[in-house]
């Protein structure tokens, strides 16, 4: 049996110096966007999970490594975050679980699902208000024509 990669991506709280860059590289190859915030690599472990623990236990002593997250949803449309808290906030998240009957794990995701939610709530409710106030000065053709046209022009080009 093939041990499978996991592709994961790993989010740093500051760009890295030049230092940092050139350590980084010694210890796994990485792709690396434009301002060094953000780095994608492959491991190669049996699990997601393993994948992310392995990264974070190479790395959290060499970067200022935020979060690292799975490149590719698994089949349930899942990405895993891993996010590795002061010992304050995971105290609290202890208890706050403890308090809820969850395991932390699941307090964690049930808050992250329910601030999502919220967000693309509030996200719905803003464009809609937007649209609103769009129709009071112009048609319903005129707008859609509008949106089409926005939507189908080249990033970059000059506005027609």
């Amino acid at each position: 049996m093939t041990m499978p990669h996991h592709a994961l991506e790993v989010v740093l709280t500051r760009p890295l110096s030049s230092a940092e860059l050139r350590e980084a590289v010694r210890v796994l190859p990485f792709a690396i966007n434009h301002d060094t915030t953000r780095l994608m690599t492959l491991v190669r472990t049996k699990t997601p999970h393993r994948a992310a623990h392995r990264l974070r236990q190479r790395l959290a002593a060499r970067l200022p490594v935020d979060a690292i997250t799975t490149h590719y949803p698994d089949a349930a449309g899942q990405v895993l975050l891993n996010v590795a808290f002061p010992p304050a906030v995971h105290a609290a998240i202890r208890q706050a679980a403890h308090e809820a009957g969850q395991s932390p794990e699941i307090f964690v995701k049930l808050a992250l699902h329910r601030a999502l939610a919220q967000h693309a709530s509030d996200e719905a409710h803003r464009l809609d208000r937007a649209v609103q106030q769009l129709l009071a000065h112009t048609t319903a053709a005129h707008l859609l024509a509008a949106v089409g046209h926005a939507l189908t022009r080249t990033p970059g080009a000059a506005p027609a």
